[in-house]
């Protein structure tokens, strides 16, 4: 099937698979496709979004391993051991974290429906255990997460729009608000773009004491700021047809993600991830970058993503850069 008519598939059309959770796009790209919604980012796609490159500046976007320095849902830290190679004077340092930790790609091993315990195209947990299938080792083979980025910065919209933001409670950013943020920035999205929304939790969290980062990640509940749940939601996201979507908080959707605000027939993490294929993003460092759009009056750029290559890998740093 030619990349455009992948493309077309309209929203009434899902599940594809009828034996598959409901919203499915399972054998949208085959059925032993273990690329999902990378599959958009096709050579001419490529080509197209490194005209993004105009200036040559260059912006990180990810935090630090050792950030946040306490992760929440019971993570544990990142660790760094500098060892010595005596009697030269040569060091190595062995790194221990969770791929989860700081800023991420969940990867298809991450999260399955949690009804049916099915992963993208519909894989179970025992051929996670048993074999390398849809691991993050596939996507750097085929060139990592690249290609033309676009930022939401929802942390200034909402500022300039009188809108109080908490990224460090459960509240929701409402697709309308995002939509009207598109007309007013005039950014257009393309198939196979790049998304990137910023809330504002990583300079929230800069901000706050040692003691407040240890309280922060032993709450109760994981309460932070994300993309509303809901019908809304997975339909905006489907319709604009994104190659990958990403924010700056511990979960790209409201948390924490199952509770009495959600809709439980609409976790963006089974119809995104399980459902589509569609790599989802957590805690990126999106502060520099969105400094240097406002600077710029462009939100569009190119992103180079190449995740870690662990044959079977669940989730892994990003190592992203968008250029300009």
């Amino acid at each position: 099937m030619p990349p455009q008519e992948r493309m077309e598939i309209p929203f009434s059309a899902l599940p594809l698979d009828p034996t598959g959770p409901p919203g499915n796009a399972w054998g949208r790209f085959g059925a032993h496709d273990q690329l999902g919604t990378l599959n958009l980012l096709t050579d001419e796609v490529i080509v197209e979004a490194a005209k993004e490159i105009r200036t040559g500046v260059r912006i990180s976007l990810d935090w630090p391993l050792s950030m946040p320095t306490y992760p929440s849902f019971e993570r544990d830290p990142f660790r760094q051991e500098i060892v010595h190679r005596r009697p030269n004077c040569i060091n190595d340092d062995v790194l221990t974290f969770n791929t989860q930790g700081s800023t991420q790609w969940d990867g298809f091993r991450h999260y399955a429906h949690q009804q049916s315990k099915r992963f993208y195209n519909g894989h179970t947990q025992e051929e996670i255990e048993t074999s390398d299938v849809i691991g993050l080792h596939l996507v750097s083979e085929a060139g990592g997460i690249t290609g033309r980025g676009i930022l939401l910065d929802y942390a200034r919209w909402a500022g300039e729009h009188g809108i109080a933001l908490s990224p460090l409670t459960s509240c929701a950013i409402p697709i309308a608000h995002l939509t009207q943020l598109m007309t007013d920035y005039a950014i257009r999205a393309r198939p196979a773009d790049i998304l990137f929304i910023r809330s504002g939790f990583t300079q929230a969290y800069t901000a706050l004491t040692d003691a407040d980062r240890h309280a922060l990640a032993r709450r109760p509940s994981p309460d932070f700021i994300g993309l509303e749940a809901s019908e809304a939601a997975v339909r905006w996201l489907w319709e604009h047809q994104f190659a990958a979507v990403a924010g700056d908080a511990p979960s790209f959707e409201r948390a924490p993600i199952r509770g009495a605000h959600a809709d439980r027939r609409f976790n963006l993490h089974e119809w995104v991830l399980a459902g589509w294929g569609c790599p989802i993003g957590e805690l990126f460092d999106l502060e520099r970058l969105a400094e240097h759009c406002r600077a710029v009056g462009r939100y569009e750029f190119f992103v180079a993503s190449v995740p870690l290559k662990v044959v079977g890998g669940v989730a892994s740093p990003p190592n992203s850069v968008a250029i300009f």
